[in-house]
């Protein structure tokens, strides 16, 4: 079995953990197609928030309080940085991560694309699956907000700057029209047998992903069923900030209404089926198969079961709750 998931977030990190469990017992392969959106270049390095949160947790280098960055990790250059008086002064390097971030814009000067840049990364974490970014080119999501005046600033400044705490208008994807699938996503998507979407913000995690040209419809063209995880239970995020960015699209905070917002695939959405939490066992999404299960990604035998039942629900073989 091929297993494809997109993904992005910390979430989507810890739901891979199981992904990857259960397709060791069932003998299957995964390939994660791992949103870039929120990618920023700060201090002259390039530095990939989701492809970072996947390697690092699948390669057991997570920190596990945090829920991202590296365990163990020191702040010596962020400090010195701060000396300097540099700006971002709101964006802290860690150490250890910077040595990715070095690599990583190394190769990238050097004329090798994402993809290749992250698979040689991956070289040393061995995340046991495949990593794929989903698109090779610069894609940012940029938020349009009052700040002195209506202007855009980039997701991260949004988010860790200001917390989301200021007037949002709209997310922009910026590059995204001019941006193709990245090498090898558009082949996992016509092999696979499954797709997955993880319990990823739907906003910034999975939209820029299907804001490539040619992704979306790889995947809703393709013949394996589309299962998504609703990454609210219970009428509140599980982690993150969806809600914030749900409320700028109007959308109610619910499993139902994001499930509404990915749409039926029969109906020109996304989705052939809805995982929910049991504690939204009630909810319907139109032209949508929805099944409740436990949610909770409490350790990596319980996001397993998830994984089982998104698979039940989908249809395929190995799929058993």
């Amino acid at each position: 079995m091929r297993i494809v998931v997109l993904t992005g977030g910390i979430g989507g990190a810890r739901f891979l953990v199981g992904v990857r469990a259960y397709a060791r017992q069932i003998g299957a392969d995964v390939t994660a197609v791992v949103n870039v959106g929120d990618d920023v270049r700060l201090h002259g390095l390039q530095i990939c928030p989701d492809l970072d949160s996947v390697m690092y947790t699948l390669g057991g280098a997570a920190d596990p309080e945090r829920g991202w960055g590296r365990v163990g990790e020191t702040w010596v250059v962020k400090e010195e940085l701060a000396e300097y008086g540099a700006e971002p002064s709101w964006f802290g390097l860690g150490d250890k991560d910077t040595a990715t971030h070095l690599v990583r814009t190394t190769m990238l000067n050097a004329g090798y694309p994402l993809s290749q840049v992250t698979a040689a990364l991956c070289e040393r974490w061995q995340p046991g699956i495949t990593m794929l970014p989903a698109t090779d080119d610069r894609l940012e999501t940029h938020v349009v907000v009052d700040l002195d005046g209506q202007r855009a600033i980039h997701f991260q400044e949004w988010w860790v700057r200001y917390r989301g705490d200021v007037p949002t208008h709209r997310f922009v994807f910026v590059g995204a029209d001019k941006a193709k699938p990245a090498a090898g996503v558009l082949e996992a998507i016509a092999a696979a047998d499954v797709v997955l979407v993880a319990p990823s913000n739907p906003v910034v995690s999975i939209a820029p992903i299907l804001a490539v040209p040619g992704l979306k419809e790889a995947v809703v063209d393709g013949p394996a069923p589309i299962v998504g995880v609703s990454p609210i239970i219970g009428g509140a995020p599980v982690r993150g900030m969806a809600d914030r960015c749900l409320a700028t699209l109007d959308v109610e905070v619910s499993a139902a209404a994001v499930g509404a917002l990915y749409g039926a695939r029969s109906a020109g959405g996304l989705l052939d089926g809805w995982l929910v939490d049991e504690a939204d066992a009630q909810a319907a999404v139109p032209g949508v198969r929805v099944k409740a299960a436990p949610l909770w990604m409490r350790d990596e035998e319980a996001t397993s079961a998830m994984v089982a039942a998104a698979l039940e629900l989908a249809g395929v073989e190995g799929g058993t709750a």
